[in-house]
């Protein structure tokens, strides 16, 4: 079972309010009192966090919809939202002594990972499946991770990293093993908040693979409405999940009224960051998807990719495949009447297009 952090909150918002927060420079760690560092002098960082939200006008046209926005997180360092979880998780594997750190990845939390692991002066071992992104791969190799490449999935790579983790000491800081990663997902919540002037869209699409972000980003709803930063009866989005068809169990999960996934016999896509058959935090997601009156949907590889092109066409970004989807997976939503056209979404981009380079 996955381990959360709770905090004070009534201290936190005596702490940090609203209004402090919007003075402070963008970024992750202007929200040190509801993270878990108790020295964010000491945090291990990047400069993550503060990626902008964009309008997209023109996507938005060909769609249909008056209210299209993308929060655009290949702006982060490494060039992915897993900057934010791995600045959070490597700072507090540091304070508590950890001596080496490990992960299994699909592709750019393994290369977060390795850039972080580095900052931080510490050694990091990733596992990593044989059909990587290359760019993935060099980016932890030149980082100074050792990088084990394996046959299988990320879910085999995982198995790997348990058993030397064991071993040899290292600390695993693998996806909803430990609490601190979905720390730094969160973040993303705080500030679409901010950046929609403390209102939320009525919906918000997610590529899921893991799954920290989408529970990260529900945690910080909750939270900042503890904080007196929302009001009692505001209104959370929609939370939809967005993957593969060659690799969906929470699509699955959630369609058949499940409360747990059960993993594809045959996961595969060209989209590596989908490509996670057995999530930890499936129940997790699940419940989110439930509580937010939220849905799930999968999308083939050629629709995902000429997607993330048509997204680079209309709006000049472009985009992680994972991204791409979503876009994919709106024009579904639009057609069978689960999104409606008045309706303002936002898309997140989780990562860079160049990291993905074989695909196109």
């Amino acid at each position: 079972m996955p381990l959360a952090v709770h905090y004070d909150l009534d201290a936190a918002g005596e702490a940090l309010g609203r209004d402090e927060y919007e003075r402070r420079p963008a970024g992750l760690w202007s929200l040190a009192e509801v993270l878990p560092l108790e020295r964010p002098d000491q945090a291990v960082s990047l400069g993550e966090g503060g990626t902008p939200l964009l309008p997209v006008p023109r996507l938005a046209a060909t769609l249909g919809l008056a209210d299209l926005w993308v929060k655009d997180e290949s702006q982060n360092p490494t060039g992915s939202f897993k900057a934010r979880g791995m600045s959070v998780a490597v700072s507090m594997a540091k304070a508590f002594g950890a001596r080496a750190l490990a992960a299994p990845s699909a592709g750019n939390a393994g290369g977060a990972l390795a850039a972080y692991g580095a900052r931080a002066g510490l050694p990091v071992h990733i596992a990593m499946p044989e059909d990587v992104p290359a760019a993935c791969r060099i980016e932890a190799e030149v980082c100074g991770a050792h990088v084990e490449l394996l046959p299988g999935t990320i879910a085999d790579c995982g198995a790997w990293i348990k058993e030397r983790a064991a071993a040899e000491g290292w600390f695993d800081i693998s996806t909803l093993k430990e609490p601190y990663r979905v720390e730094g997902k969160k973040t993303m919540g705080y500030e679409l908040a901010l950046q929609g002037g403390w209102e939320l869209p009525d919906v918000v699409m997610y590529p899921t693979g893991g799954g920290t972000g989408l529970v990260g980003m529900w945690k910080a709803f909750h939270e900042m409405r503890a904080l007196g930063w929302l009001a009692e009866d505001a209104k959370f989005p929609r939370m939809v999940v967005v993957q593969a068809e060659g690799c969906a169990p929470v699509v699955e999960a959630f369609a058949r009224g499940l409360d747990a996934t059960e993993p594809p016999a045959e996961p595969h896509t060209l989209a590596a960051g989908l490509c996670v058959p057995t999530p930890i935090g499936d129940r997790w997601m699940l419940r989110v998807l439930r509580e937010s009156g939220g849905t799930a949907v999968s999308v083939s590889d050629e629709r995902l990719l000429e997607a993330t092109r048509e997204l680079a066409r209309t709006e000049g970004m472009f985009a992680a495949p994972e991204g791409g989807a979503l876009v994919a997976a709106l024009r579904t939503l639009l057609a069978d009447g689960r999104v409606q056209s008045d309706e303002r979404v936002v898309l997140f981009n989780t990562g860079a297009g160049v990291k993905y380079l074989e695909c196109f």
